[in-house]
């Protein structure tokens, strides 16, 4: 039988890669929060950290969903008000 444990390695890479992952979202959250950017360009912030998301781990959408999405909508929300 195979081990299937990640290697230690391995999970330094995961480890770098939430963190890069981590950093993007806080920075545009900050970005987004304390510029005069209108509502479609903090959008579109979200986007690209979403798709920079899913390059760094392919198949998580519903975790980027579960995780960051949330945060990203409600500080647009506070922000820019529902439309």
């Amino acid at each position: 039988m195979k081990n299937t444990s990640p290697t230690p390695e391995e999970i330094k890479e995961e480890n770098k890669k939430i963190r890069r992952l981590r950093f993007m979202v806080n920075l545009n959250l900050s970005l987004i929060y304390q510029s005069n950017m209108t509502r479609e360009a903090a959008l579109e912030h979200f986007i690209k950290v979403k798709k920079y998301a899913l390059r760094l781990f392919p198949g998580k959408e519903q975790a980027f969903e579960l995780i960051y999405a949330p945060r990203f909508k409600r500080l647009i929300i506070e922000k820019y008000g529902v439309h």
